[in-house]
């Protein structure tokens, strides 16, 4: 079992930024693909970022070149660094770890970030 639990979320003004951290409770990062989903009200949950162990990450259209997902493998953690934030970023953002051979995946609780002013 694995537990990922989110930290970092807020109110920030449109323009500014915000860091969440997603810690696991063990080092999973070389058999789980790391991802951060969000879903606003409404609307349904999507994948917005991803990151391999080697470091490798995509990206949806409307994060990229705003938003860095990255991870550290010495504190079992994943980040989202996120920059220029947009009304239409308010959401709640979840932390998610994908076995990609046998589909097995593991959620945190969530987050809220809300952009506003």
């Amino acid at each position: 079992q694995v537990q990922l639990v989110e930290s970092g979320g807020g109110l920030v003004q449109p323009g500014g930024s915000l860091k969440l951290s997603c810690a696991a409770s063990r080092n999973i990062f070389s058999i789980y693909l790391m991802g951060w989903y969000r879903q606003a009200p409404g609307k349904q949950r999507e994948l917005i970022a991803t990151v391999r162990s080697d470091g490798i990450a995509t990206y949806v259209n409307s994060v990229q070149a705003r938003f860095t997902i990255s991870i550290d493998t010495a504190k079992n953690t994943v980040y989202l660094q996120m920059s220029s934030l947009k009304p239409e970023d308010t959401a709640v953002y979840y932390c998610n770890a994908l076995n990609q051979l046998t589909r097995g995946e593991y959620w945190g609780q969530g987050t809220q970030v809300t952009v506003s002013s």
